[in-house]
């Protein structure tokens, strides 16, 4: 933990906000003390330009812009509609933005605002641009603050939670280390309100979670996701290479310190190819694919591209570029790609060859339905 250089911390709103809905600037600048602190001086002192050769890069995940545009709005609690979420969120993501320059601006560090939907994430051209805009910020010597575009995400292409989004910006800004910070020191083996229950220090993969009772929200009482959605986020880091504290916003210095708080999730695999963790994990699907069992193999075992004889059916409205399911004949889902064609293009390719469709519609048809570079395995298949 001591050794991390770029680092991923994301802070809930119950840990920003009021209980009336309105930011608390003095949680706010504690946050920001710690964060800037560990950050550590620039080569101009701390002031500007890019980071000195001793310096930590910190990217902060921050929710709380629903929870600030509450009170502005004359609203008593968060809205269920999307529509007013997204009117709460356009007034919130202004003031929560201008809260954490002022408070950064005290130690002449300049704050550069990023705003993500998974649709952006999924698509190959955004991603690259998403990766070169974060880095060059902290390159720069400036602090990116990420956060779910909840202005303009439908619920077809949104996060869901602020968690699953913190790790899967670790994994595209190649992060050393994941921070969950909530208003909870860590998880327990109960519910922590409970007398009995103990803090897990240390989780080294599934196993160790075995019969944990997990929170929800409302057990909790972290934001919109509770602990759950905070156990999910730090198991996709870790299976993708990427180590993760879980501990309270109050305990924040002593996690970026590698002090003993909350808890420690190992990794439990390897980085992953760029964009297809986004695919795996943040994309939703508008439709699917049936493949025969050739096809299956060839997808899941032999990593191939999905041609079109390879197909049995198909299902959805989707568009070309749009996220789909790919199902064995069982309807199991066995993978998840990108799709090169209509949905109402599809039926006239099922079981042909691309050679064939070339000849007979054009060679804009002698291509992949999907694509192995936009394509990812959920599971192995056992066929």
């Amino acid at each position: 933990m001591t050794e991390a250089r770029r680092i991923v911390v994301k802070v809930g709103s119950s840990s920003l906000t009021t209980a009336s809905g309105g930011l608390d600037a003095d949680r706010v600048d504690a946050l920001v003390d710690v964060l800037a602190k560990v950050r550590g001086p620039g080569e101009d002192g701390g002031t500007g330009g890019g980071a000195g050769a001793g310096a930590r890069e910190i990217v902060l995940v921050s929710s709380g812009a629903i929870a600030a545009g509450l009170a502005p709005l004359g609203l008593t609690r968060r809205p269920k509609d999307l529509a007013r979420q997204q009117a709460a969120a356009s007034v919130g993501q202004g003031l929560l933005v201008a809260r954490y320059t002022a408070s950064f601006a005290r130690y002449g560090v300049r704050v550069g605002q990023v705003l993500l939907t998974s649709d952006d994430m999924s698509r190959r051209a955004h991603y690259r641009n998403a990766y070169r805009t974060l880095d060059q910020l902290l390159s720069m010597g400036a602090f990116p603050i990420v956060n779910e575009n909840d202005t303009v995400a439908t619920d077809e292409i949104r996060f869901g939670d602020n968690d699953r989004l913190a790790a899967l910006v670790a994994h595209l800004v190649r992060a050393d280390l994941l921070v969950l910070l909530s208003d909870v020191d860590g998880l327990y083996d109960g519910d922590p309100s409970r007398p009995g229950t103990s803090r897990i220090q240390e989780v080294h993969g599934p196993r160790d979670l075995a019969g944990v009772e997990i929170g929800s929200a409302g057990k909790a009482g972290v934001g919109t996701g509770g602990m759950v959605t905070k156990v999910e986020a730090a198991r996709i880091a870790a299976a993708a290479g990427i180590p993760v504290v879980l501990t309270s916003a109050s305990r924040a210095a002593d996690a970026l310190a590698g002090r003993d708080t909350g808890t420690y999730f190992h990794r439990t695999g390897r980085r992953s190819a760029g964009r297809l963790l986004w695919l795996a994990h943040a994309s939703a699907p508008q439709g699917a694919l049936t493949l025969d069992e050739g096809a299956v193999r060839a997808v899941v075992h032999g990593r191939k591209s999905l041609l079109p004889a390879g197909i049995a059916a198909v299902e959805g409205e989707f568009g070309a570029g749009d996220p789909i399911e790919l199902r064995d004949t069982d309807g199991r889902p066995v993978a998840r790609g990108l799709v090169n064609f209509d949905a109402k293009e599809i039926p006239q390719l099922l079981g042909r060859s691309t050679k064939e469709l070339a000849k007979e519609l054009g060679p804009a048809y002698e291509r992949e339905v999907v694509h192995r570079d936009d394509l990812v395995v959920l599971h192995p298949w056992n066929g």
